[in-house]
């Protein structure tokens, strides 16, 4: 994905992202939604959170961080090719986004950053649920967590589309990933579809 627009839609779309840092050496990960603001700075930003009682939460402040945002991904099959000297291989698309975590220490920007990501994932719910920041209920769980950024330094983004193939054979592909039960099957055809 050379154009920075798709790789920040990609980020928004498949938010719930694995969050990567290291000690001693020793890489650490998390699952973690993470919301991306392209307002700051040249490559944007991360914002997101742990619960304090996480390990992980200990190993992020002034640390570099990788978080992989992964998206479809699907088996293709050589026989789908209908041509000799072929091999298996798999259809994906990610975006790798790099940066020096900071610890968000203001109780205040905590939970407005809280307030943010429900509002977010609350958005498409029939009845969203009200994120009420001055309520006791909200302020002590804001205490239970850790919440950080990442200004982003680096962004690689790959959509691996069978582009290194002729045309007639993406469309044998396309057509075998839609007949597919797998939703994510599904959905690399059309990425495939409007990618040529």
């Amino acid at each position: 994905m050379a154009d920075r627009r798709a790789a920040a839609e990609f980020m928004r779309r498949y938010s719930f992202a694995l969050l990567v840092t290291s000690d001693a050496g020793e890489p650490v990960a998390s699952h973690v939604p993470l919301l991306f603001d392209e307002s700051v700075g040249e490559y944007g930003m991360l914002r997101g959170h742990l619960a304090r009682a996480n390990p992980h939460a200990d190993l992020l402040d002034g640390r570099r961080a990788l978080a992989v945002f992964s998206g479809p991904h699907a088996y293709i099959s050589p026989t789908w090719y209908q041509a000799a000297n072929t091999v298996p291989t798999w259809n994906y698309a990610a975006v790798h986004a790099y940066g020096m975590c900071e610890l968000i220490s203001d109780e205040e920007e905590l939970i407005r950053w809280l307030a943010d990501l429900t509002a977010v994932y609350e958005a498409g719910m029939p009845t969203p649920w009200t994120f009420d920041a001055d309520s006791e209920f909200i302020r002590k769980m804001g205490k239970a967590v850790v919440g950080f950024r990442i200004p982003i330094d680096r962004i690689d983004a790959k959509a691996k589309l069978n582009q290194n193939h002729p045309a007639e054979r993406r469309q044998r592909v396309i057509r075998e990933l839609e007949q597919s039960s797998d939703p994510d099957a599904r959905e690399i055809a059309q990425l495939m579809a409007e990618d040529q």
